[in-house]
Order: structure tokens, then C-alpha cells, then sequence
């Protein structure tokens, strides 16, 4: 008995050590920068459904009070995000594993970080796993449509920041 609880112990290690593996993440990291304050940009851009303003997707808060653990739903439902983490000039956020979305590992970043008083720099950090994707060419593929996804959205952000 005892035997058969190690090799099934030692099966179970070698089977997550395996998975673990597996996992291929990705960080993109972007910026921009923005001649308006950090706090004004952020009033600006900063909001968590912002993105439909910046992104040009349909945003809808779901859950929560604004505060971490509020639920964004995105594209009519077809994508959940969640609210990780947060300051004042910056938040974070997850697209957990929803039974019946669509689920890629991903998480956001964006951030406004202060250079001097009247001006400011836009942070957005992607880091995300690939090992989903069949070969190199197509992460290759998947990592540049969002970088420019999302220096698209930078440059709307530095845009709605500076009227």
C-alpha cells in the first residue's frame, strides 16, 4: 500500500511537473508619452471600462464596486476580466477561466507613471502564455496582433489624455 502511494505520489509530481512545462509566457511591454499630468491622464484613461473608449469595445462592469474584484464583461459577454490589482495612477487585470468563454491566460497592466508635472508616461504591460498556439510562426503572429492592438490603444489614450 504504502509503495503504491509513493509511485502514485511520484506520477502525480512528474505529471504537473510536466504541465508546468508546458507554459510559455509572454511579456509585451508598451509605452507611450503623454503631455498631460499623471493624474490628469489617468482621470482621463483610467477607468476601468474606459477600454471602450480607448479600445473601442463594449464595456460593462458586472460585479463589484469599481475596486479590485470588479468584473468587466467585454464583446457583448464573449470576454470576463478581472480586477487584480490597483493604485492610484495604475490597475491590473485577469481573464479568469469562465466554463463556456472563450479562455486564453492573460493578464493587463496599465499605468500612468509621472515624468514632471505637466507631463506623463503610459504603461501597458501584456503577459500572457503561447503554449496554446500550434507553432512559433503563430505566436509569433499572436504576440504582434496584440502589440499593435494595443499601441493602437495607447496612441487613443495619449490622444482622449491631451484635448
Amino acid at each position: 500500500m504504502k509503495k503504491n502511494l509513493i509511485a502514485l505520489a511520484a506520477a502525480s509530481a512528474m505529471l504537473t511537473s510536466a504541465t508546468l512545462s508546458a507554459q510559455e509566457y509572454v511579456s509585451i511591454d508598451m509605452e507611450i508619452d503623454v503631455a498631460a499630468s499623471a493624474e490628469d491622464t489617468w482621470a482621463a484613461v483610467g477607468g476601468f471600462c474606459d477600454i471602450s473608449e480607448w479600445l473601442g469595445l463594449d464595456c460593462e462592469i458586472t460585479a463589484g464596486d469599481g475596486g479590485i474584484g470588479t468584473v468587466r464583461s467585454l464583446l457583448g459577454g464573449r470576454i470576463t476580466e478581472v480586477l487584480v490589482g490597483e493604485t492610484e495612477l495604475s490597475y491590473g487585470y485577469t481573464m479568469p477561466n469562465v466554463p463556456g468563454e472563450f479562455y486564453n491566460l492573460y493578464h493587463g497592466f496599465l499605468e500612468a507613471r509621472p515624468v514632471d508635472a505637466n507631463n506623463s508616461r503610459l504603461l501597458y504591460t501584456l503577459m500572457l502564455d503561447v503554449s496554446n498556439l500550434e507553432d512559433q510562426a503563430a505566436k509569433d503572429a499572436d504576440i504582434e496582433r496584440r502589440r499593435t492592438t494595443f499601441e493602437r490603444a495607447l496612441a487613443s489614450m495619449k490622444e482622449i489624455a491631451e484635448q
